[in-house]
């Protein structure tokens, strides 16, 4: 049999997912991360973080079969090519979504697809679910119409396999000769209608059609269009349809450099990736998206009093405690492994900047009911009383410093973009009494990042006020407004940013001394970050060569995780990543021209 552990730690995945859960498909077709029945559930799969006991879905082929992969054009549907001498055959993986009536089919549940193509190919099925991370084996029973996998501490813990193959033959592992279709199902719930082949070809092309229809609703461009257009359905399946939040990623503990200890869980909504994440759908014909994420906003906001976190769980729950799981190997043994996550109690004073920005559009593309508007105006005025309060202080920053507090430069400006998008707000709602206080105050803000954040000496903006170093957020001033792109101060601090950052075709964020030492890896959205901001300055050139080698660094099928090897390119980091592809998205609508003024539009803040 081939070498089931051959490229596992290499990123080499394929994502299917509809809006709910998502799982994690090895270019050889094995399930090596699942989590059922939503995106922050415990994992029924969890051999990307443990080889040895992690559990997985896997299909065995002979070492004489090559596998190819690759997406279904316009579509989240994965299919894997199993090709040999004997005989080939295709399975397509893909969770259902499809409107019916006025609402969603989004069940937690997976279907498997095998299609001969030539001779008689054989396989073998390894079907080995460990329950909750697991820490619980599993029992199956076996019924008439399925198996019932059931955790061996919580027999309520359970989930269902239908399949048109024996049962015996998937669970013993016993070798398939594949003559016509084949199906395998793992549904988290039971299924009330009869499944059969013919149900699975419905639900395959119904899938099919609702992505190619939500695919078709992207505006297109001339250029980079196959990377827009994978970007933008990874975004899409990030989305947690039930409330409207969006997941920063969809694993948790993918270290960020291997046998570091940088492993977070990344399965919650930050409000800044989030509202990134939306502008950049908004941007590219996709609101519904964006209305849900304000559902979900006014959800987590149910009283005045509410404060705001940096991120929630995608229920809108507020505590997401982190523990670590020891029991787990991780990542190419880097331990480690963590759920939850103890940022939410962290201090970063930038998150409501991207929050206010996203509302900002929001009331320009959405008029929306006068109860809606007026709603969300109470969370506006929220959000700047938060600002006024908190912008002075210091905070952990962008990067989530754990045992830290400066007054860091790019949370400052961010600070400043939210009043300033508050007053555009206020000018909307003609609210000149707020407008005017709100001025003043975005005045002082910008007044104290020049004098504190600019430093004459080495001529650039610097990461605090009171060192030296840069920071690869600073890039961002001028996307946001805060400053032209034709300042001399901005120029200088793109190319001391660059000078001091910029290593082996990558980026760091910073290479400062953190909480875990000095990084040592690039952080993927960073080098996005560096060709916009050379695009805006004029080199134009120099940004085009950058972003079409920055494109190669993606794995087989166009997916980006967090961060990157600086010598072999080797993909790091919790993936796929929301922030580098909707960095992907909105760097390649640089270069494209799909229409006079589109270039202007996309630079306006």
């Amino acid at each position: 049999m081939m070498n089931e552990n051959k490229d596992l730690y290499s990123l080499e995945y394929g994502v299917i997912g509809n809006c709910k859960t998502a799982a994690l498909v090895s270019k050889r077709g094995s399930i090596d991360w699942l989590c059922f029945p939503d995106f922050d559930s415990p994992s029924v799969f969890t051999k990307i973080l443990d080889v040895r006991t992690g559990g997985s879905f896997e299909i065995l082929v002979t070492d004489d079969y090559e596998c190819t992969q690759r997406y279904l054009r316009g579509t989240n549907i994965l299919m894997t090519r199993f090709t040999s001498q004997e005989g080939s055959f295709e399975v397509l993986d893909f969770m259902p979504r499809y409107k019916t009536m006025d609402a969603y089919y989004i069940p937690a549940e997976i279907y498997r697809y095998f299609r001969v193509l030539a001779g008689r190919p054989k396989f073998r099925l390894k079907y080995d679910p460990v329950m909750n991370y697991a820490q619980e084996k599993t029992i199956h029973q076996k019924f008439l119409n399925y198996v019932k996998t059931s955790s061996s501490v919580d027999n309520k813990d359970n989930m269902y396999l239908y399949s048109s193959l024996d049962f015996d033959t998937i669970l013993e592992g016993k070798e398939v000769e594949l003559d016509r279709e084949h199906y395998v199902l793992l549904s988290y719930n039971q299924k009330l209608r009869p499944i059969n082949t013919e149900r699975v070809y419905l639900e395959y092309q119904r899938t099919k059609v609702y992505w190619l229809n939500w695919n078709n609703r992207s505006r297109k461009f001339p250029q980079f269009s196959d990377e827009i257009c994978r970007s933008l359905l990874v975004l899409k399946l990030m989305s947690y349809q039930d409330t409207g939040a969006m997941v920063a990623a969809l694993t948790t503990s993918i270290p960020e450099t291997i046998g570091e200890v940088r492993n977070w869980d990344y399965r919650f909504c930050w409000i800044r990736d989030a509202s990134m994440s939306i502008d950049t759908l908004i941007r590219m014909g996709h609101q519904s998206a964006a209305r849900r994420f304000m559902s979900f906003i006014k959800r987590i906001l149910k009283s005045k009093a509410d404060s705001f976190q940096i991120m929630y769980g995608i229920d809108g729950s507020r505590t997401l405690k982190e523990e670590i799981l020891p029991h787990l190997s991780g990542f190419e043994n880097s331990t480690p492994v963590r759920i939850g996550n103890a940022a939410y109690i962290q201090r970063q004073n930038d998150s409501l900047g991207y929050l206010m920005d996203v509302i900002y559009n929001y009331y320009i593309h959405f008029p929306g009911t006068l109860d809606d508007v007026e709603e969300m105006w109470e969370v506006v005025k929220n959000v700047v009383k938060t600002v006024i309060l908190d912008w002075q202080n210091p905070d952990q920053s962008i990067w989530e410093f754990r045992n830290r507090e400066k007054h860091y430069v790019f949370s400052k400006v961010m600070s400043w973009v939210a009043l300033d998008r508050a007053i555009s707000i206020a000018n909307i709602l003609k609210q000149t009494i707020y407008k005017e206080e709100w001025e003043e105050e975005a005045e002082k803000i910008k007044k104290e990042i020049f004098l504190h954040g600019w430093n004459p000496e080495i001529e650039s903006f610097t990461q605090t006020y009171d060192n030296y170093d840069m920071d690869s957020s600073l890039l961002l001033m001028e996307q946001y407004g805060f400053i032209e792109a034709t300042d001399e101060r901005y120029i200088k601090t793109v190319k001391r940013i660059q000078q001091e950052l910029f290593h082996e075709g990558l980026m760091y964020r910073y290479k400062s001394e953190d909480d875990f030492g000095l990084p040592t890896s690039s952080f993927t959205i960073c080098m996005f970050w560096l060709i916009r901001s050379l695009y805006v300055i004029g080199e134009q050139e120099e940004a085009l060569a950058l972003f079409k080698k920055q494109l190669t660094y993606s794995n087989h099928l166009g997916l980006f995780s967090e961060d990157l090897d600086f010598k072999t390119k080797r993909q790091l980091g919790n993936f796929p990543q929301a922030y580098s592809h909707l960095a992907v998205i909105n760097t390649a609508l640089l270069f494209s021209q799909e229409q006079e003024g589109m270039y202007q539009e996309f630079l306006k803040p």
